[in-house]
């Protein structure tokens, strides 16, 4: 049984956004002829409280993009984003969500990020992903969304830790920086991760 993910289609990531990923918009309608293809529809949502640590605004001197140590982890520093309740934090109204399942919301505790849909930056709290994908008999997660080298490749990551199957599908995810991507991509096909296009899922029934 096979997963579709995907990850932080969110108006804050889109163009005109707090911290827009570029061209993020142009996978939108990829992702809604992808669903129909998939076993489960699973979407996440970067879910901030406003105090969250990860912003630059709560640490003075600093600006966004500068990185420091946060708990003990290296913490790049944001732009105030998503934001509990406020349309930043909104879930594009063009991602077709009537397929979709379930909802993961990610970056709720004030004191630590969370890049990945399965986990804290540091592995200490579960979003209950993994659980909820085998319980429904998922073995194979394809992951696409915002940002490649952020959220996409850490979803990534620990799907491939959990054991599960894994499938990037570079068309139908977009990153902030191309550069930094393709090493993201080297890290996850080291891991076992398989970068495949989104026509390997739309030609099949």
């Amino acid at each position: 049984m096979n997963a579709l993910i995907i990850t932080d289609i969110q108006y804050d990531f889109l163009p005109g956004g707090a911290l827009a990923v570029p061209r993020g918009d142009e996978i939108i309608p990829l992702l809604n002829r992808l669903q129909g293809h998939f076993d489960l529809v699973v979407a996440t949502q970067d879910w901030h409280p406003q105090n969250h640590s990860s912003f630059a605004s709560h640490h003075p001197g600093k600006k966004p993009l500068e990185t420091m140590d946060l708990n003990g982890c290296e913490q790049v520093l944001w732009p105030d984003h998503c934001i509990q309740g406020s349309r930043g934090a909104q879930l594009a109204e063009s991602l077709d969500v009537r397929r979709v399942q379930a909802v993961i919301r990610k970056g709720t505790d004030p004191d630590i990020d969370s890049y990945s849909a399965f986990y804290d930056n540091l592995h200490r709290r579960t979003t209950g992903l993994g659980g909820f994908l085998k319980d429904h008999g998922v073995d194979c997660v394809v992951i696409t969304g915002l940002a490649g080298e952020y959220c996409v490749r850490y979803t990534a990551m620990d799907a491939r830790q959990l054991g599960f199957e894994t499938v990037l599908l570079a068309d139908a995810a977009r990153p902030i920086c191309q550069r930094d991507y393709q090493a993201a991509i080297e890290q996850m096909t080291q891991a076992g991760v398989r970068v495949a296009m989104s026509s390997a899922f739309l030609e099949t029934v």
